[in-house]
């Protein structure tokens, strides 16, 4: 009886310290990532462990400083792997993933969401507090800014990859203070 408790608590201690190790490590990939500047028009951008490349998502305006109401937000790669190059999406990432479909609301609002994944929500709209357009979530009907997404990949295939989790991060706009959510889509 006394042996087969010590191995229940090894066990135990053992899948504990492996989920932590497992968690610290998944931590460390997000924060190992290149953080992108591209430009005052940047809105947010997407990253997944699958490599370093990144997807940025720009204001899209004209030529006199409009949002094309067209298309609203433009999106592209920054590939790291490739010497930093900046290259358009191809029809199917556009299509199948990483595209973003919109519709124009009131007030020069924009409802937007990633083609793959419909459930969430975002807002392009201009900023109460300094007039620049931005992106917003929503969570408990709490505004945030969003400023980047990570996907968690473990395998799966090109059209359906095994996605652990997808983590929101923004801040606060008034007191600055950050804000992230994970979850399973």
């Amino acid at each position: 009886m006394q042996g087969s408790m010590r191995l229940k608590y090894l066990c135990f201690f053992v899948v504990a310290f492996m989920m932590l190790v497992l968690e610290s490590h998944a931590s460390t990939a997000i924060d190992s990532f290149p953080i992108p500047k591209t430009g005052p028009k940047q809105l947010f951008y997407l990253q997944r462990t699958t490599n370093s490349n990144t997807i940025i998502c720009d204001l899209n305006t004209d030529a006199s400083g409009q949002v094309n109401k067209d298309n609203p937000v433009h999106v592209y790669w920054i590939r790291y792997d490739e010497g930093s190059e900046k290259k358009e999406l191809s029809y199917i990432q556009q299509t199948f993933a990483y595209g973003i479909k919109h519709e124009q609301l009131k007030n020069g609002v924009f409802k937007l969401h990633f083609v793959s994944y419909k459930k969430q929500v975002f807002y392009l709209k201009r900023s109460p507090k300094n007039n620049q357009y931005k992106v917003y979530f929503l969570f408990n009907n709490k505004e945030f800014v969003l400023q980047k997404l990570f996907v968690r990949i473990d395998g799966g295939t090109f059209w359906v990859p095994n996605v652990i989790y997808m983590e929101i991060l923004g801040k606060d706009e008034y007191s600055g203070t950050p804000f992230s959510y994970k979850f399973k889509p």
